[in-house]
Parts: structure tokens; C-alpha cells; sequence
């Protein structure tokens, strides 16, 4: 990923907790068959020196052979994302020297993946990922909600998937290469047009709060 200094966020636990709070993940593979991208839900574990992600594939699924093969993958985590138009840095009245970008937040992981067709591993993961999906519901859903001959059919059709996290880079690109003017209107134009998350992180990274 490019990554210029200002951009660039080096803390594992910052990173951690992004993939925790945005876990579905493209996992990218590239094999005989050329590319392959899947959208796949993960769970973040804090296992190793950067980390561990527990996933589950349908078993059909052509990636399944691909990661079989135990080639270096990527999965792609994305955040919040929004188009900056010039019109609200303060430098286009002073200079009309500016264009229009697009900020947006990604964690890129790198690993090697190991399959699991294990069914008390299989059942682990599924239960692990349902419970924290559920967790804030008032009355939450649990695999054993289900019956039992059910999940099993279900999870026959599955396989398990731990990718022990060998590289990992963070990118937050919020504006932090603008003047601080030019940060102040970007965190405004966006509150002034709903979104308030990207205008927070134009904040705070760039030291407005």
C-alpha cells in the first residue's frame, strides 16, 4: 500500500481495534486461476507478534483451493470514506491551487493461510463470530439457538481458515497533508453535510479537537 509519512499508522493496537470494529474483510489470493477477491467476515485475535484472524469459507468456494495451496494472502479491512472537494479548503480563495481527493481509512494484512476442517474448530468459530455480532443485541441469537442436525448440515458445508498475521499497515488519510485551515474546512464541510465520522477523524487527526 502507499503510504506516505503523514498518513501512516504504525500502532498494532490502533489497527487491532480497527479490524475489530470493521470486520469484513476482501481476502485477495492469487493462484492458477489468476485473482481471486472474497468478501469474508474475520475475528481478530491478539495471539503471536501481530495477530491472528479466524475466518470460515462456504466450501464450494474456488478460494478454498487456492488458500489450500498455503500462498501468501491479503484481506483488505476498510473504514469510513468520503469525497473532499476543494471547495471547502481555505487555499482555493488565497491560491485556486487545489483538487479534489478522497479520504478514506484501510488495514492491509499479510499471511499465510491454514485450513480447518476440524468440526470442534469449525464450531468454535462459528459460535466466536455470532456471539460478537450478537453481544449488543437485547436478547442475542446463539448458534445453539438452532437444532443441532442443522447446524451440523450447515457446517459441512464450511471450512475453517487461520491466517497468522505476518505483515500488517494501517493508512489514515484524513487530511493531515492540508494546513490546518484547510483541515478546519474540510471537518466542517463534512458536518455540514451528515458526515460526522469522517469530520472526527479530520479532527482529531489533525489536531483540531
Amino acid at each position: 500500500m502507499y503510504l506516505p509519512s503523514a498518513f501512516r499508522e504504525d500502532s498494532l493496537e490502533v489497527q487491532h481495534d480497527f479490524i475489530r470494529a470493521h470486520p469484513l474483510g476482501v481476502l485477495m489470493t492469487s493462484g492458477e486461476g489468476g485473482l481471486m477477491a472474497n468478501h469474508i467476515p474475520c475475528l481478530l485475535y491478539p495471539e503471536g507478534p501481530r495477530g491472528v484472524l479466524r475466518l470460515h469459507l462456504a466450501r464450494a468456494n474456488p478460494q478454498c483451493g487456492e488458500l489450500a495451496a498455503g500462498a501468501e494472502c491479503l484481506l483488505v479491512f476498510q473504514g469510513a470514506q468520503a469525497y473532499i472537494t476543494p471547495s471547502w479548503y481555505a487555499t482555493k480563495a488565497e491560491t485556486h491551487k487545489v483538487v479534489p481527493t478522497w479520504n478514506f481509512v484501510a488495514v492491509h494484512v499479510w499471511g499465510r493461510p491454514t485450513l480447518h476442517d476440524d468440526p470442534a474448530w469449525v464450531r468454535a468459530q462459528i459460535g466466536a463470530l455470532t456471539d460478537a455480532q450478537e453481544q449488543a443485541r437485547a436478547q442475542p441469537w446463539r448458534v445453539e439457538d438452532a437444532p443441532g442436525d442443522f447446524i451440523a448440515a450447515q457446517m459441512r458445508a464450511i471450512v475453517g481458515v487461520e491466517i497468522a498475521i505476518t505483515r500488517i499497515e494501517g493508512k489514515w488519510k484524513v487530511s493531515q497533508n492540508r494546513n490546518a485551515a484547510d483541515r478546519q474546512g474540510v471537518a466542517v464541510g463534512l458536518a455540514e453535510q451528515g458526515d460526522a465520522v469522517m469530520a472526527g477523524l479530520v479532527a482529531r487527526r489533525g489536531g483540531l479537537n
